[in-house]
C-alpha cells in the first residue's frame, strides 16, 4: 500500500510516500480502506518534534513512522476477535494513541471505531474528532457556556476554534475570535461578533475582559490569562508553548482565586464517543464544517505546510480513496 512515511523529526520536507506493507488486523483490531483523513495540530507538532510534549513517545525519533489521526473509510477486514463490525461498512476513528492515518489502510482498535454518521461524506466525519472534541469539552464540558456571556476563543479560525465559534454562538454567548490578519472574514462568517488580528493586538492587554477563554494556542502567562478573565471566569487550554502550559498548571490553581476566576489546562477526553452532541448538530444543519483545501495522498507535505504556517481556515483534509 501507499503510505506518508517520516523517519526523523523535521520539516514536512522529511515526509516521503512510499509503498509498504499492509497491515493484519490483530484480535480486536479492524483495518480500515482510508478514504480521508483531516488535519490536526498534532499532526504539526508530532511531525516536528515540537513543542517537546509531542516526543513524549519517542524522544529522539518518532515511535510512529505514519502521521494522521481523524479517520473515515470503510472497513476491509476484522481480526479474530473483533465482532462489533463488518467488511464494506463506513467507519470513522480517532487514532491519535498510534497514528497511521497517511497511508491506503490502517489497523484500528475496534473499540476507537464508530459507524459514520448518517447523511455525512468521508471528509465531513474526518474532520469531527479531535476538533469536534475540543469543542465540545472546551465549550459545553469544562467551559459551561451561558446565554449572555462574552466568550473570548484564541485560535478561532482553526478546525477547533471553527466548531467553537459556532457552539459559543449556538448557546447565545457574545463571540470574540482571536485569530491572525488572513482569518478575520472568516471568524466573521462563523458567527463572531467581535474579531481580533493577534498580529496587531494582544487580548490579555486591551483592557476587556470575558467569562470563558478558550485558548487553542496559548503562549502568555497564568497572570496575563487572569487578567482578562471577569470574576468567577473560567480560562481553559489546549496546546501551545511549554512554558505557557507549565504556568498554567503551576500558577493556574491559585491565580484569580480571590475573584473565583479558574485557570486550567483542558484535558481533552479523546474518541469518537464524545462528539455525538455536535454531530447531531451537523446533522441537523445547526452547525457546518468548512473545509478549507482538499489535498491527494502524494501532497500530504504541502497540506501539512499549509496547516502549520497558519493559513488553514477551518478545516484541511486528505483524500485518499
Amino acid at each position: 500500500m501507499k503510505a506518508v512515511v517520516y523517519a526523523r523529526y523535521g520539516p514536512p520536507g522529511v515526509l516521503r510516500l512510499m509503498d509498504v506493507e499492509t497491515p493484519a488486523p490483530k484480535d480486536d483490531e479492524v483495518l480500515v480502506k482510508v478514504h480521508a483523513v483531516s488535519l490536526n495540530a498534532s499532526d504539526w507538532e508530532t511531525l516536528r518534534g515540537k513543542p517537546l510534549y509531542s516526543r513524549i513517545m519517542g524522544p529522539f525519533r518518532p515511535r510512529h513512522h505514519i502521521l494522521g489521526s481523524d479517520v473515515a473509510g470503510q472497513v476491509a477486514a476484522v481480526g479474530p476477535n473483533a465482532t462489533l463490525f463488518q467488511p464494506g461498512e463506513q467507519v470513522f476513528a480517532d487514532i491519535l494513541s498510534h497514528m497511521g492515518g497517511f497511508a491506503e489502510y490502517v489497523c484500528v482498535p475496534e473499540s476507537a471505531l464508530a459507524r459514520m454518521p448518517a447523511g455525512m461524506t468521508y471528509e465531513e466525519a474526518a474532520c469531527l474528532p479531535q476538533a469536534g472534541a475540543i469543542a465540545l469539552q472546551g465549550l459545553l464540558g469544562k467551559g459551561q457556556v451561558q446565554p449572555g456571556q462574552k466568550v473570548l476563543i484564541n485560535g478561532a479560525g482553526g478546525g477547533s476554534g471553527m466548531y467553537a465559534v459556532q457552539l459559543a454562538k449556538l448557546y447565545e454567548a457574545e463571540v470574540t475570535g482571536v485569530d491572525n490578519t488572513e482569518k478575520l472574514e472568516f471568524m466573521r462568517s462563523l458567527g463572531a461578533g467581535h474579531v481580533i488580528d493577534y498580529t496587531r493586538e494582544d487580548f490579555t492587554r486591551n483592557g476587556r475582559s470575558y467569562d470563558l477563554i478558550l485558548d487553542l494556542a496559548a503562549h502568555r502567562s497564568a497572570f496575563a490569562c487572569e487578567r482578562s478573565l471577569a470574576p468567577g471566569g473560567r480560562y481553559l487550554c489546549v496546546g501551545g508553548s511549554v512554558p505557557a502550559l507549565l504556568s498554567v498548571l503551576l500558577i493556574g490553581p491559585v491565580a484569580g482565586r480571590a475573584e473565583g476566576k479558574k485557570i486550567r489546562v483542558l484535558a481533552v477526553r479523546p474518541g469518537v464517543q464524545h462528539v455525538g452532541p455536535i454531530v447531531r448538530l451537523c446533522q441537523a444543519a445547526k452547525i457546518s464544517t468548512v473545509i478549507d483545501r482538499r489535498y491527494r495522498l502524494s501532497e500530504v507535505p504541502e497540506a501539512l505546510r499549509y496547516l502549520g504556517e497558519g493559513h488553514a481556515k477551518g478545516k484541511v483534509v486528505v483524500i485518499v480513496a
